[in-house]
């Protein structure tokens, strides 16, 4: 499997792993626990770390697809090489980088961390293009 398929393989468990910090901070709210019956609710309700851990859990799934169809862009054209390599893997980088400063609240860096990662799938999907 090509190393694009397998950034793209990571992004998909990223869409899980990010949810680990959010339901931590379900199992602390007031004490009660994970509330399996209506998490939604109970997500509505985070504040501070907890609803940034939302946040970027969301944002993983609003980039996902961008990114995937990148990846499967080059793949379909056969475009290969370091340059969609190093696009793939930043894309990773970017998103992990994106969740750690969300969870600590750096906003700006944050920013470009999540400006890395858009402009990472966009040259994916420019990839054929300009190959």
């Amino acid at each position: 499997m090509s190393f694009p398929l397998w950034c793209l393989f990571v992004a998909a468990l990223m869409l899980v792993l990010t949810k680990v910090p959010v339901a931590v901070a379900m199992a602390r709210i007031d004490k009660k626990g994970y509330d399996n019956n209506n998490p939604r609710t109970q997500q509505a309700a985070l504040t501070g770390w907890g609803a940034r851990a939302m946040a970027t859990h969301a944002n993983m799934f609003e980039a996902f697809p961008l990114f995937a169809a990148g990846v499967l862009v080059t793949q379909v054209t056969n475009v290969q090489g370091t340059t969609v390599d190093t696009l793939a893997g930043l894309f990773i980088l970017a998103r992990i980088a994106y969740t750690a400063l969300y969870l600590m609240d750096w906003a700006t860096l944050r920013s470009v961390a999540w400006g890395i990662g858009f402009l990472s799938s966009l040259g994916l999907l420019l990839a054929p293009a300009i190959a």
